[in-house]
């Protein structure tokens, strides 16, 4: 399910009164390939409610540059909620989900495996909220640029 950030506040809330854990995640998801679906897997097998940040449009170009992202937020989001890993989507327009992330204090945050506590900007305002950060192995040879590479090949 697609969430605006205003109604966020209330989203939790009603998790958190059921006892569910939230584990969140964050990312741009622009061609969804087979990495992103066993990442997003693994996410979720972390808590019982999955909530992935998924950055605008605005934020996409800021971070990869003009030309991203290929698929608009809406189809993005669209596409990311249809998937039994995923329970809701929020979209941001800042670079960082910090401010989100402190909203919804997870019990679990993961990201990719090419981070770690050190060079992750949100780990500290997660764990001073007492959160946990998981780091997920990425599939090798599966990534949008490396589509998007192919593609240009062909």
């Amino acid at each position: 399910m697609i969430v605006k950030q205003k109604d966020l506040a209330k989203l939790i809330t009603d998790i958190r009164k059921q006892g569910k854990t939230i584990v969140t995640t964050n990312g741009c998801f622009d061609i969804l390939h087979v990495g992103h679906v066993r990442y997003l897997e693994k996410t979720k097998s972390f808590a019982d409610v999955s909530i992935v940040a998924l950055n605008s449009d605005k934020s996409v170009r800021r971070i990869k540059g003009e030309g991203r992202p290929i698929n608009n937020e809406n189809d993005r989001a669209e596409v990311l909620s249809a998937l039994r890993s995923v329970d809701y989507v929020v979209l941001f327009d800042e670079d960082s989900p910090l401010n989100l992330l402190l909203q919804i204090k997870p019990d679990v945050h993961t990201k990719g495996g090419d981070y770690t506590v050190e060079t992750l900007p949100e780990a500290k305002g997660i764990m001073e909220n007492g959160g946990r950060i998981e780091f997920i192995t990425f599939v090798d040879g599966k990534s949008t640029t490396s589509i998007i590479e192919k593609m240009k090949k062909s």
